[in-house]
């Protein structure tokens, strides 16, 4: 079953998860890390968003961020 579409609301924090799929590791190596953190902070320079905190895990991740 899909998820409800996100209720957006300008300029309200929102706790966003990315998750491997079937639980699989997203990150392998250090320099996978480092990759999802330079893309996570172009896309938030690119759509004016600002992140306030993530959390990486070897299966998931975890950020907020304001839009």
């Amino acid at each position: 079953m899909p998820r409800k579409p996100r209720f957006n609301l300008i300029g309200m924090p929102q706790h966003v998860i990315q998750r491997g799929n079937n639980r699989e590791p997203c990150f392998y190596e250090e320099e996978d890390y480092l990759r999802y953190l330079e893309d996570l902070y172009q896309s938030a320079e690119k759509f004016k968003c600002r992140i306030h905190t993530y959390v990486l895990m070897t299966n998931h991740a975890h950020s907020w961020i304001t839009i």
